[in-house]
């Protein structure tokens, strides 16, 4: 078979995974044929999996935290509505559950809904983010999951949580974050995200993207073991004795990589990542500006802009990796591989198109 090489990152501008931290990728490579499926067999990356959990709970502000490490933050998203489902069980008159979401959460909860055979709710925005008012027009007695996005993907928006996680509080709801993108930029912020600052249940956040291990390393926390019971099934021929995960086998590659990422970079190096990425997510937005073009304020690091179609078309030619929002704007992550200097390529490429 003829060889073939990974896609270079020099031209990559809108994706969310990244160029993994070289500690990261030794510790994949290392760990290359392990199962944290079967922790009983490969308990060295079994106790590497809580203590992966213990450092994510300890950036999402939650002390003894619960969760696994899973293929990403569709797994995550999809099992945070398995346990709010499974749980409603056990509440009188739940007969036709349903989740109620903003217009910008991930499509993940879209496929949740399929597999799982439940109602999905979105309600609208105000100002790119969640109106905690409209998502209360949409809950009922149904409900059973009320979610919140800590840095939207289209967007980079950060919802009111505090406001969400009162209206699923309320209702006798699981309350769930998405933060599978924000959550390894937001701990040097000022936004209310974490488990800290609302009633939050349960929270995605993913290692491999701004925490920059290898994929696949997603993130499932949530606030108490007694959450995951719901997901609990018999395991009769492995040595553990029972499973909360949805895949069973599992990358041990995924785990190691991202202990050894939050080892190297929890808090200072992740601070400066975050730093850097939102100055030039800045830069770029008044550059963009002052070449007449529409731009969407990069709340967290990641700017949206009005670009002709025809023009995001001409920039694909030329091998810029973009995509667009559901709106057809052109979408730029300052993901760490990304440099002012990629950025000024970028821009010099447009010029010449204009």
């Amino acid at each position: 078979m003829q060889r073939a090489d990974p896609q270079d990152f020099a031209r990559v501008l809108s994706s969310m995974c990244t160029i993994p931290h070289p500690e990261a990728r030794a510790a994949a490579q290392r760990f290359l044929a392990t199962n944290p499926g079967d922790p009983g067999t490969y308990e060295t990356v079994a106790a590497l999996e809580a203590e992966a959990i213990e450092t994510l709970g300890r950036i999402a502000g939650l002390s003894d935290a619960a969760g696994y490490v899973a293929s990403g933050g569709t797994e995550a998203n999809i099992q945070a509505v398995r346990i709010a489902r499974n749980r409603a069980r056990d509440r009188d008159g739940v007969t036709d559950p349903n989740v109620v979401a903003p217009e910008s959460a991930h499509f993940s909860f879209t496929k949740a809904a399929d597999v799982l055979g439940i109602e999905l709710r979105r309600a609208p925005l105000r100002d790119y983010r969640a109106d905690a008012d409209a998502m209360a027009e949409f809950i009922d007695d149904q409900t059973v999951l009320v979610v919140g996005v800590a840095g939207t993907t289209e967007y980079g928006r950060v919802d009111p949580i505090p406001e969400i996680a009162a209206l699923a509080e309320a209702h006798d709801a699981l309350c769930h974050v998405d933060a599978a993108w924000g959550g390894f930029v937001l701990p040097f912020t000022d936004h209310d995200w974490n488990f800290e600052h609302a009633s939050i249940d349960t929270m995605t956040i993913d290692p491999h993207k701004m925490g920059q291990a290898v994929v696949p390393a997603g993130g499932l926390l949530a606030r108490s073991s007694e959450l995951l019971d719901p997901l609990a099934i018999d395991t009769p021929y492995l040595e553990s004795t029972g499973q909360v995960t949805l895949t069973g086998t599992r990358s041990g590659a995924g785990v190691a990589s991202a202990v050894a990422a939050m080892e190297a970079l929890w808090p200072d190096g992740y601070r400066t990542a975050a730093r850097t990425a939102q100055e030039n997510a800045e830069w770029f937005a008044t550059a963009l500006t002052e070449r007449g073009y529409d731009v969407v304020p990069p709340e967290l690091p990641l700017v949206a802009t009005d670009i002709p179609q025809s023009t995001i078309k001409k920039l694909r030619d030329r091998e810029w990796r973009v995509s667009k929002t559901g709106a057809g704007e052109l979408r730029v992550v300052m993901m760490p591989h990304v440099t002012r200097e990629m950025l000024r390529s970028f821009l010099d490429d447009l010029d010449r198109l204009d």
